[in-house]
Order: structure tokens, then C-alpha cells, then sequence
């Protein structure tokens, strides 16, 4: 029988059980496993198809949820987007991928537009953050989680990592295997990860424990593998008095597969004479050659987090607003390894 054609009731004398608890069984809602399984075989036989917008209209919802960052070409939000699909679509959502581009002022706009009522919520991962959009947020029409910095103060729900103590982490083991002139090519410093991976490079290298001989910072345009590129070219061109460069920290694996590539450029081994590690632990530095040394946020982890606390947050706006923190974690590979370097 075609889908189109199905009805609930059908479904319902074919599983030889009553239309209320067809209806629960199809919808995950106060049904045992076996009523489930039972009633979903009935409606595979058959061909049907819930009727989605009849649902939407019957409970008041889109059950469309909005994932917005500013790059979504950028392997993180990849990773990310995946961990919130996998927690939403079991409940019937779907996820809207939206682009909010760099700046603060189009992150805050799209927020606003939360009101024409597309989607039952919002999870945005803002690269820049001001007064205006943290108001817009408690503003919304929807429930909005925030992954990024903590907004525990604001009573928005978030889910946060500590990038700076990761960058600390990727120090410690620069120095650890005999590294000593170390660079750091960072992002924007107006940014939320510019700004904590600065303070967590400066933390390290200024620690009255760092053993290392001479540590400096080259900025680049934004976090992606062209501005490492030239930033990298502008950092390995100097000669610090303590002698050349044999190490850089990148404050991204975008950014440092462009240090990697200036490397080359200069006739520089990685990691023999260069030393080179990333942050986020993307599947593209992960199979990158050299393989990347970098330090996981926890992009699947945030991503789940934050699809289960808008999840709850639908279905309960009264809820205290929560705060969810990822510990970063190094993964050491052949970007760093002393065994290549030997080599």
C-alpha cells in the first residue's frame, strides 16, 4: 500500500491495538518496546507516514531546530552538526544548518529573526560576543543554547570548553620533548577562542616554570588554512636572538596545517627541525601528513550537550538556565613525534 493512502487507523488494526496507543508508539511517548516495535512494523507494512505537519500544527511546534555558526565549512561545526543530529532526530527534530558569518551584528540579526516562529530552537556557536546579543538571546521567542563561553552570569544556557588551559596543555608538551623557541600563530584576538587561546599561550610561556628560551605570537586574518599560511611565513621569516624557531602552536588545525605548508615552503622538516601542533582534533588533521598533534574541545561532546539541553529546554522554559564544561585533552601524533624527528 503507498503512503499516501496509509492512515493511522489502518496502522492501528493491523498492529491489533487502539488508535491512542498507535499514535504514542509512533511518537516514543509512553509506550513499552515491545507496543513500539509491534505498532512500527504494522506501519512499515503498510507504507505510512506520519503526517508531520498536522503533528506540528496539533502540538504548536516547527520541530526544526536552528544549528547557526559562522563557518560552515569549517570541520569543527562539521563534527558538531553531526553529534546534534544524531540526539535530535531520534525525537522527530530536524536540524537547519544557517550561516551567521563573522560578525557580531549578523549573529544578533538572525537571533532577532527568531520571532517569525521557523524553528522550536536555537543552538549558535558565536565567534564574536557583545551586550546586544547576549539581550537578543535573553530576548528570544525560543530556546537558545550558546556553545562557546560560559553565560552562566547572563542565565543562558551554554556549553563551554577551556581552550586556555588546552593551549597550556600543547606548551607543556612542546617543551616537554626539548623544544625551546616557540611560536604561536592565533586568530583574530576579538574573538572568543582569539582571545582565551592568547591567554592561554601567554599563562604558559610566562609561568615561572617554562624552560623554554623565547616564545611569540603572529596573528592571523582569520582561522582558516590561507591566513595560517601567510602568518606562518611572516613568523618563520624572523630570527629570534635565542636562535630560529623550533616549534609553533597553532590555535586551530586549520591554522596549522598553513604553518605545516609554510614549513615546506622554507625547506623546514615537521616535525625534525619544526615542531607543529593544533587545537580541535579535526578528522583533517587527523589524516593530514604529517598527522596533527592537537588538542580536542570536545566538538562531538558540545554538540551533544547542547542538543540535550535545548531538547529539555523545549519542553520545560521554566528550567533554571545550565551550564555544561568539556575538558580539553591532547592527542599526541607525528606532527610532534620524536621518532620522526630522529629520522
Amino acid at each position: 500500500m503507498s503512503s499516501s493512502r496509509a492512515t493511522l487507523i489502518q496502522v492501528a488494526e493491523r498492529a491489533g491495538v487502539s488508535l491512542a496507543s498507535t499514535s504514542r508508539a509512533l511518537h516514543g511517548t509512553g509506550a513499552s518496546k515491545k507496543m513500539v516495535d509491534r505498532v512500527r512494523a504494522a506501519a512499515a507494512e503498510l507504507g505510512y507516514s506520519p503526517d508531520a505537519i498536522g503533528r506540528s500544527l496539533r502540538l504548536k511546534r516547527t520541530f526544526q531546530v536552528a544549528f547557526a555558526v559562522a563557518d560552515i565549512g569549517n570541520p569543527v561545526y562539521v563534527e558538531m552538526l553531526t553529534a546534534i543530529h544524531e540526539v535530535l532526530a531520534p525525537h522527530g527534530y530536524r536540524v537547519v544548518v544557517m550561516s551567521t558569518g563573522p560578525t557580531v551584528a549578523s549573529t544578533t540579526d538572525l537571533v532577532r529573526s527568531l520571532s517569525s516562529g521557523f524553528v522550536d530552537g536555537l543552538i549558535v556557536s558565536p565567534l564574536r560576543t557583545d551586550d546586544a546579543l547576549v539581550e537578543a538571546i535573553r530576548q528570544a521567542p525560543v530556546p537558545v543554547v550558546v556553545i562557546g563561553r560560559s553565560l552562566e552570569q547572563q542565565g543562558i544556557d551554554s556549553v563551554s570548553t577551556d581552550s586556555a588551559a588546552g593551549l597550556g596543555q600543547a606548551v607543556a608538551h612542546l617543551v616537554e620533548i626539548g623544544r625551546r623557541r616557540l611560536g604561536f600563530v592565533n586568530g583574530p584576538l576579538d574573538t572568543t577562542p582569539g582571545a582565551a587561546r592568547q591567554r592561554g599561550f601567554d599563562a604558559a610561556t610566562s609561568a615561572p616554570g617554562f624552560a623554554g628560551d623565547h616564545a611569540e605570537t603572529e596573528r592571523a586574518e582569520d582561522f582558516t588554512v590561507a591566513a595560517g599560511l601567510a602568518a606562518a611565513r611572516r613568523l618563520l621569516s624572523r630570527r629570534p636572538a635565542a636562535g630560529p624557531f623550533d616549534a609553533v602552536v597553532a590555535a586551530n588545525d586549520l591554522l596549522a596545517i598553513g604553518v605545516i605548508r609554510a614549513a615546506r615552503e622554507l625547506g623546514l622538516s615537521v616535525p625534525g627541525t619544526l615542531a607543529v601542533t593544533g587545537m580541535d582534533d579535526t578528522e583533517i588533521g587527523r589524516v593530514f601528513q604529517p598527522s596533527l598533534t592537537s588538542v580536542s574541545l570536545g566538538s562531538a561532546e558540545r554538540g551533544t550537550a547542547a542538543a540535550r539541553l535545548v531538547l529539555d529546554r523545549v519542553d520545560d522554559v521554566a528550567e533554571p538556565a545550565r551550564q555544561i564544561a568539556i575538558g580539553p585533552r591532547l592527542f599526541v601524533r607525528e606532527s610532534t613525534s620524536q621518532e620522526e624527528s630522529a629520522r
